[in-house]
């Protein structure tokens, strides 16, 4: 590859129209930033980036690409006003994947990249919250342990729920800070006896660890297995694009929140703003389903967050107008400043895909052969699935959110690799029960007639999937 091509963009200056090269993520992230809309400063590094580093036999990087991304990285801390690695004031920065076609939870993202024992002591200084902080520190540590240096989950969920079974508590915003600072340092030496190395330091160490780590989920089976179920060929999409993104923060207290919405209801069409949120939170625990937010129509109700459901109302209406699609944005509230992460067209079932194509040639958003051809002829069977009788008055035993049409029934099965033994290979109808679903469960997704989670909301990854 001639390396005088360039691979890394600001948001500023990437070609919002280029998603083969920028990705989708990283693509929308570039055009929402030149119309205007609130997206935290950042840079994409390309798919054609990923695909020399999984060609060469070395494993490494294309040559100048981390001057590159240095570059990009003085330019941040002069956006922002804050330095990276800085002891005082430190810039943290997200770590995203982004390929040409959505793949919801399919491939890998790291949240508060810059963290160490002394830019921690910085976060806590600026920010006058030491839980905060170790609240930051210990997502941080079990991300980048989970997704750049191969460190079960497993692990860490067993100190996790030590702490807050010891402290009484059975969400993590129960957690005091004093508490948090015990699992950031269990989770310290659970990455240590892991690996057999202390966790890295250095931030700049830890960003291109974390980048070789985003371009090798292209390559990871839920990431194959994905492309395969849904037939996404190499012309489709080919490699991912990293998205370094500065850090925005929805736990900072209770004007704060992260949460996801669908511009117009995924399962009805209903013109309607359709989402979740969580406060006090960050973007992974709404998405990954860790915790079961609350109905974006509640956010009105938010005394410490006055105004924002008109300002979320106010980015709705732009986002339609700008695509001229129905949109599935993630955002997030800092201290009552509303950001916007991300934007990807909504994946909609077919009951959604017939109103929403009526009712936006109606209301002048696309033309009437645009309509025609947002829908796949195949798609329409999902009308035809099986539904419960409403006319049938039965007594449920339990009641959960409804995240995707139709009816099942099917075995109930514990584990996704079971399910797809029993789903797939041999042929039984199952249910997967989860307490949550994770990415790693996408096989089991597949083989399955329906999910089942104890934990999670609509907007979830395993809920996307599942429509």
């Amino acid at each position: 590859m001639d390396t005088l091509t360039k691979h890394v963009f600001a948001f500023e200056d990437g070609d919002g129209k280029n998603k083969r090269l920028l990705g989708g993520k990283g693509a929308n992230l570039c055009e929402m930033t030149q119309i205007g809309l609130n997206v935290p400063p950042g840079f994409v590094i390309s798919t054609d980036a990923c695909l020399a580093y999984l060609d060469s036999p070395d494993g490494d990087l294309t040559a100048g690409l981390m001057d590159d991304v240095h570059a990009q990285m003085r330019a941040l801390e002069q956006k922002t006003g804050i330095g990276f690695g800085d002891s005082e004031n430190p810039l943290l920065v997200s770590v995203r994947s982004g390929s040409a076609m959505s793949m919801p939870g399919m491939m890998d993202t790291i949240l508060n990249l810059g963290l160490n024992a002394e830019t921690l002591q910085g976060v806590i200084r600026a920010t006058d919250d030491p839980r905060f902080g170790y609240d930051a520190y210990r997502r941080f540590i079990q991300l980048f342990g989970k997704v750049a240096l191969g460190v079960p989950d497993a692990a860490f969920d067993k100190e996790f729920e030590a702490i807050k079974e010891a402290a009484h508590v059975k969400q993590d915003v129960g957690l005091s800070a004093s508490e948090l600072k015990q699992v950031s340092e269990r989770f310290l030496r659970v990455v240590e006896a892991a690996t057999g190395r202390p966790f890295p330091s250095d931030p700049y160490e830890q960003l291109e660890i974390a980048i070789k780590a985003v371009f090798n989920s292209w390559g990871g089976k839920r990431a194959v297995d994905y492309r395969r179920q849904f037939n996404i060929t190499p012309d489709m999409a080919n490699g991912t694009a990293v998205n370094v993104v500065t850090m925005v923060f929805g736990n900072r207290g209770y004007d704060s929140a992260t949460g996801v919405a669908f511009t117009r209801n995924p399962a009805t069409g209903e013109n309607k703003l359709y989402g979740e949120y969580l406060v006090n939170a960050q973007g992974e625990d709404v998405v990954a389903g860790i915790r079961t937010p609350t109905a974006i129509d509640q956010l009105a109700n938010e005394s410490a967050m006055p105004g924002l459901a008109a300002q979320l109302d106010t980015l709705r209406d732009k986002l339609e107008a700008h695509y001229h699609e129905v949109q599935d944005f993630e955002f997030t509230i800092e201290r009552g400043q509303l950001y916007c992460l991300q934007t990807r067209n909504g994946k909609m079932n077919s009951i959604a895909m017939v109103r929403t194509s009526v009712e936006m040639v109606r209301e002048g958003l696309i033309t009437k052969e645009q309509a025609l051809l947002r829908i796949a002829p195949e798609s329409l069977e999902q009308m035809l699935f099986p539904h419960l009788d409403p006319t049938i008055q039965v007594e449920a035993v339990a009641q959960g959110l409804s995240a995707s049409p139709g009816a099942a029934s099917g075995i109930a099965v514990f584990d996704a690799d079971r399910a797809e033994l029993l789903g797939k290979e041999q042929g039984n109808k199952v249910i997967l029960v989860r307490e949550e679903t994770k990415p790693e469960d996408i096989h089991g997704f597949f083989a399955s007639e329906g999910i089942l989670t104890s934990r999670g909301g609509k907007t979830s990854h395993a809920a996307v999937v599942a429509r």
